[in-house]
């Protein structure tokens, strides 16, 4: 019992000192922002509360990129496969972060973008498109990775502690409001602090976690089948081999390039080079450091317990760290997931009031951004908390959220190809084009009898290339413009 208190003490302080130091961190800007509140315009109150006055330097980029990313969704759902397979999805995500910092973070900054959505406007000198972009942004978001990320963290508590007895709702509650705490009174800035110090520690205590699983089976790997050990997946595998060459790419690049939820805090720095530099760092981190923390666990745990699913990573590590380690690493997880959850919030936030509320709601008075920002904050955790049961029921939480994330992803990332790399497109054959896009995805996926053999991925691939074959097509004939293909356009963006 004793030690018991311990660990719990441990959590405490660990989490309180976190939000202790982000607030010392943050103090003297948000004391700043406050006492020239009144000389600020609108744009520079967005730019604080959504890009941290594009004051982030290139550690808060790469740190909270990171963490962003990884929380119980990836740490959970990941090692709950229990195979070495799901590892690619880290490999390929490097692909799509120098993608990031070498082509579209140049683009952002030369149209002073505050949300990715702004650039599509700009290109197809239209806001109806940017406005049906950031509505598909926002279902994902609200969906899909915000209660994912509350049933994820919620589970990996109940499995570690031993809470049976604690209802899964009053832990998704409690993530809900500590997250959304630094969403609304930070803003990104408190939100991308609060992420790297967070992301320091997890990373640490994670790879300590390696160490004591390998050492927990005396690095003794023999017994566990070879399709949980190979990086080679076959048809049936839930990555098989023949889609990294096919929609993995894309996916990546959409998720990476194109997710407001990561590029904001790509866009928050003094200067694209300062940018680039966090975003090359968070790359290397992500090839070097998550591959082995998102599969090994889960693999080891497999050959303690079975197959237990996503269970596998809350039990093996109340299992293999010592109690009063256990606390501080409940901790970290926990931060991951505040910073996972709010930073969702706080992009969602953006994307919604930057892009919907003062164009279509607020024409001649412009929104009093704090205050709005609070009601559409609580109105997402609402539906988020809804849609925590929904979420229990899942078989594989990772696998669900990029099957299901299929149906926006490669529509957005046809919006965006067709804006960058075509002239003269009707913003109307791009919209149409999306909406397209996502009734096939929907339909060969949510209807198993019509199409059972091919993976999702591969139809991720079709997906893209129909919405801009789409575009191209109805642009020609519905709308009577000819699109030119102009790689001088993007490179000029490029070097901007």
């Amino acid at each position: 019992m004793p030690l018991q208190t311990l660990q719990v003490a441990i959590f405490v302080f660990v989490t309180g000192l976190i939000g202790f130091l982000t607030y010392r961190k943050c103090r003297q800007a948000i004391l700043n922002e406050r006492a020239s509140a009144h000389e600020r315009t609108h744009e520079e109150k967005n730019k604080e509360v959504f890009l941290a006055g594009g004051g982030l330097t290139w550690i808060f980029v790469a740190g909270s990129i990171t963490l962003t990313n990884l929380s119980t969704d990836q740490l959970v759902g990941m090692n709950g496969n229990q195979m070495a397979l799901l590892a690619w999805w880290e490999f390929a995500a490097v692909f799509g972060l120098v993608i990031l910092a070498k082509v579209f973070l140049p683009i952002y900054y030369r149209y002073q973008c505050t949300t990715t959505t702004e650039l599509l406007e700009k290109r197809y000198n239209n806001h109806h498109i940017r406005a049906l972009i950031s509505v598909m942004f926002l279902l994902g978001n609200v969906f899909i990775f915000l209660p994912s990320i509350l049933y994820g963290g919620s589970l990996f508590m109940k499995e570690m502690f031993g809470l049976e007895n604690v209802p899964m709702m009053v832990l998704a509650i409690a993530f809900a409001i500590a997250g959304a705490a630094y969403a609304v009174i930070g803003g990104l800035r408190a939100v991308a602090i609060s992420d790297t110090y967070s992301g320091v520690l997890l990373l640490s205590l994670a790879l300590v976690v390696v160490w004591l699983c390998l050492s927990a089976i005396d690095f003794d790997f023999s017994g566990i089948p070879t399709e949980r050990l190979t990086l080679i997946g076959d048809t049936e595998s839930p990555i098989p081999w023949h889609t990294l060459i096919t929609g993995m790419i894309f996916i990546q690049v959409y998720y990476w390039s194109t997710n407001q939820t990561i590029t904001q805090r790509a866009m928050a720095s003094p200067s694209v080079k300062e940018a680039q530099k966090g975003v090359l760092t968070a790359a290397a981190i992500r090839l070097l450091i998550i591959p082995p923390i998102i599969v090994l666990p889960g693999i080891v745990s497999f050959k303690l317990y079975g197959d237990i699913g996503d269970a596998a990573y809350g039990r093996i590590v109340g299992d293999v760290l010592p109690l009063w380690m256990s606390g501080m690493f409940a901790a970290a997880l926990a931060a991951a997931v505040l910073t996972s959850f709010n930073s969702i919030l706080n992009s969602s936030a953006a994307l919604y009031i930057c892009d919907i509320h003062e164009k279509y709601f607020s024409n001649k008075v412009k929104a009093d951004v704090p205050k709005l920002n609070l009601f559409v904050t609580a109105v997402f955790i609402v539906i988020a908390l809804l849609l925590v049961p929904v979420w229990a029921k899942s078989e594989s939480l990772i696998n669900l959220v990029q099957k299901l994330y299929g149906l926006i992803s490669m529509p957005i990332l046809s919006c965006f190809a067709v804006g960058l790399l075509f002239k003269n497109v009707d913003y109307r054959a791009a919209m149409c084009a999306v909406l397209i896009g996502c009734g096939y995805y929907g339909f060969t996926q949510f209807r198993p009898e019509v199409d059972g053999q091919w993976h999702y991925i591969h139809h991720m691939f079709i997906t893209l290339w129909l919405s801009i074959g789409s575009a191209l097509t109805l642009n020609k004939f519905v709308f009577g413009n000819s699109a030119e293909f102009s790689w001088a356009a993007s490179t000029d963006l490029q070097e901007a």
